[in-house]
């Protein structure tokens, strides 16, 4: 078990608890980024006080790669509009080979909303299983 955060100490405005870690908490970018791989994991409709949260691609998941794409990355662009501290400028899809476990990896490129000309980042998300 980590050693409890006094959360006195966190001086950024972007903070929340690390999920699966006890006592820890992840700040700035790595807020966002749990934050994404919270909303792509939540299908749409499992949150009953907000319905539209969530990302709606599972129905693409045993799609072929090429004509599933295009759908994917159109809904995870659509279901991160519910993280309004970014702009998200790329968002790719791509087939991974995991020999008894293939997948689809999202890379999402994002930057903050407020820092047009900052620095971008890259949230790496796996499709169709849980955080």
């Amino acid at each position: 078990m980590d050693t409890p955060v006094d959360i006195t100490t966190i001086t950024s405005t972007h903070w929340q608890p690390a999920i699966g870690k006890p006592g820890a908490v992840v700040l700035d970018a790595q807020d966002v980024d749990q934050c994404i791989r919270i909303i792509l994991s939540t299908p749409k409709g499992s949150d009953p006080l907000r319905p539209l949260f969530g990302f709606d691609g599972w129905q693409y998941l045993d799609w072929p790669v090429d004509q599933a794409r295009p759908h994917l990355v159109r809904e995870i662009a659509s279901a991160l509009a519910w993280e309004p501290r970014i702009t998200v400028t790329k968002v790719a899809v791509e087939a991974v080979d995991g020999g008894d476990f293939s997948h689809l990896n999202a890379a999402v490129t994002w930057q903050f909303a407020q820092d047009v000309q900052g620095a971008s980042f890259i949230s790496s998300v796996t499709l169709g299983r849980r955080i």
